[in-house]
């Protein structure tokens, strides 16, 4: 007998005596549970079913407000919508079911079936059934053996071929009604947990991603515990769909794709090219200001940098790789060799130190073409990159002036909301990352002590950093609430090692530098695909494409309306003149249509009196201005 406290979802918490192989819901019951539907202890999720861990004195009972609780939710909602395919197609195969950013889908083979919107309604019918019969869910441990045998009587061969890779002994499945999946879980402990169910789409996909693999129909569902929920998150949708980046880039001119060029590069139009000058001369000079220093780099470099840096033999199928006169090349699909080759081009004294790199870089990487969606995955996109060549002891300091940058640049595109998360490494198994124990424990108290001061809140995700060294992912949130990821700190022992980049110490001895690899706005393309649904394509006057559009009412007033434009473009703005044999009401919709902040209408009075109907978009008609006032108020609202 030993006692063991549980903090229940709604704040509180209560200590109980618990038994050798009770479960939480032995202990608490299902009221006890206040809501919860899943337990986390030291870091791990167990389900509330299985006997409660020995080493075990404090227990988390999560709900759907917590996101572990909300991916084991939507995981376990991947099962009832797999259990319904199965009801109504038995031969169907099951691959994996996933939880995703918002809700879950389930890579299934129809044997070439294509779903219709009819069938994915009948899925969501019968889930529903699942649902409301309320089964419990059960967990077992099987020798793999058994499971193997299992899955291959009942024609489930992705769920043998997912066994034979998992290379374990034992494996764990799970039961709910007549329904049993391989899965490491956990999961909720009854369907009926799940309150409102939404099939939301359906595509194609191949098994792990290969076009050489069987296609697969993927199934993308969202559940919640409550309708209200639902329904918000459908509305939600609904205004997202209006947002739609590629749908507001055609319509605004922004940028395109074109068949004949391939896919995933982007061609930025006019328009959208002065939104993404806007972009980078206001992140140049920012940068600037911080003591960074500006390079260029070339796109394409040899294969032997590529094989200093590992990516040749870690990365390179999402390269785009190609020999020349016996050597091999590759265009570059990042930019921190080049940086390094840069930083390495004099000695550096612990005096030079931090060196602060920055690029605006176009890089290339082979992307699947299903995986490709606008300008949010693309196969060649700008980074808005920088590498810092720091002393250990400088790392917190360096950390806390990226994290206040990152803040001070995407405050003005208009983000203030962040959701942060430290991945460090798993203390446990330090023979899988590169450095020393003391160096990652001073790491990531330094990226721990810069998130603290510069007041973020942050969640710790163990044994998620990468092999090299700890690192801050930044999420951002949009007018709609969603979360876009964009900022990246990341501290690097491994390249510095790998090109022997050193600097002189005190002690006038060489030693390794740290490299911190960071990204404010991530990729140029997709944080404008983020900036016109953020904005539904209505930018802020200093971001939109067109900032002012002249309108003359008749002919006889075009010459006034192009010195108008004139004297704005003068100004610094971006001006256009519609000049078009058209109704006055008709260039008026159109501008309006087209976003453009500012309409200038000019005729006979505004001639004589040398000034302009101004018409602010949402605004509406502020009157007649002269040119020179408009020009200060349009100044003022930039500066903003």
């Amino acid at each position: 007998m030993r006692r063991v406290i549980f903090h229940l979802p709604d704040g509180s918490k209560v200590e109980k005596e618990v038994k050798e192989g009770q479960s939480v819901l032995d202990v608490l019951g299902e009221e006890g549970l206040k809501g919860g539907f899943v337990a986390r202890a030291g870091g791990r999720l167990f389900d509330l079913f299985v006997p409660i861990p020995e080493d075990v004195s404090e227990i988390d009972i999560l709900d759907f407000s917590d996101r572990d609780g909300k991916e084991v939710f939507w995981h376990s909602s991947a099962h009832v919508l797999a259990q319904a395919v199965k009801r109504l197609w038995p031969d169907a195969k099951l691959t994996v079911g996933p939880p995703i950013e918002n809700g879950f889908f389930y890579d299934i083979d129809f044997g070439g079936r294509t779903l219709t919107p009819e069938d994915l309604q009948r899925i969501e019918e019968e889930a529903k059934k699942v649902i409301e019969a309320d089964y419990p869910v059960k967990r077992e441990e099987w020798p793999a053996e058994k499971a193997k045998e299992f899955f291959r009587e009942r024609g489930e061969d992705y769920k043998v071929l997912l066994i034979e890779e998992f290379g374990e002994p034992v494996v764990s499945v799970y039961h709910q009604g007549e329904f049993t999946d391989l899965c490491r879980g956990p999961h909720i402990h009854r369907t009926g947990v799940i309150g409102a169910f939404k099939v939301t789409t359906v595509s194609s996909a191949y098994w792990k991603g290969d076009p050489n693999n069987p296609s697969l129909q993927r199934i993308y569902g969202v559940s919640f515990p409550t309708q209200e929920q639902l329904d918000e998150y459908l509305k939600m949708l609904e205004e997202a769909k209006k947002r739609d980046h590629r749908v507001l880039g055609r319509q605004l001119d922004l940028f395109n794709f074109y068949e004949e060029a391939g896919a995933g590069f982007v061609f930025w139009h006019p328009k959208g090219t002065a939104v993404r000058f806007a972009i980078e001369d206001y992140i140049k000079r920012e940068h600037i200001k911080d003591g960074y220093t500006f390079v260029i780099t070339p796109h394409v470099l040899s294969g032997k940098l590529w094989e200093i840096s590992g990516h040749l033999n870690y990365y390179q199928k999402n390269m785009f790789v190609f020999e020349k006169d016996g050597q091999t090349y590759a265009v570059k699909p990042m930019n921190c060799p080049a940086h390094i080759l840069i930083y390495k081009s004099k000695v550096h004294s612990y005096r030079d130190l931090p060196v602060r790199l920055a690029e605006l870089g176009t890089v290339y990487r082979y992307e699947l073409s299903g995986v490709l969606h606008g300008l949010m995955r693309v196969r060649g996109f700008t980074q808005d990159d920088a590498h810092i060549f720091a002393a250990p002891d400088q790392v917190e300091e360096e950390v806390r002036r990226v994290l206040a940058l990152m803040k001070r640049i995407l405050g003005r595109f208009g983000f203030k909301d962040f959701e942060v998360e430290l991945s460090i490494w798993d203390p446990n198994r330090p023979e899988e990352y590169m450095g020393t124990p003391q160096m990652w424990k001073q790491a990531i108290n330094s990226l721990k002590n810069a998130l603290e001061a510069e007041g973020f809140s942050y969640e710790v995700e163990e044994g998620e950093a990468a092999f090299y060294g700890p690192k801050i992912d930044v999420k951002l949130k949009d007018a709609l609430g969603r979360r876009w990821q964009c900022t990246t700190v990341q501290v690097d022992f491994n390249l510095p090692r790998r090109f022997n980049a050193t600097y002189v110490g005190p002690d006038g001895k060489e030693h390794f530098v740290v490299m911190i690899h960071r990204a404010i706005l991530g990729s140029i393309e997709r944080f404008f695909g983020i900036l016109i649904e953020h904005y539904a394509g209505d930018f802020p006057l200093w971001l939109a494409p067109v900032q002012a559009r002249v309108i003359p009412i008749k002919d006889a007033f075009a010459e006034y309306a192009r010195s108008v434009k004139e004297r704005l473009e003068e100004a610094g703005f971006r001006v256009e003149i519609d000049d078009r044999n058209e109704r006055l009401s008709y260039k008026i919709r159109d501008a309006e249509t087209q976003k453009v902040p500012y309409i200038l209408v000019v005729g006979k009075r505004e001639v004589e009196s040398g000034t302009v109907s101004v018409r602010r978009r949402k605004e509406g008609d502020l009157g007649a201005m002269k040119v020179e006032e408009l020009i200060e108020r349009m100044r003022r609202e930039v500066d903003d």
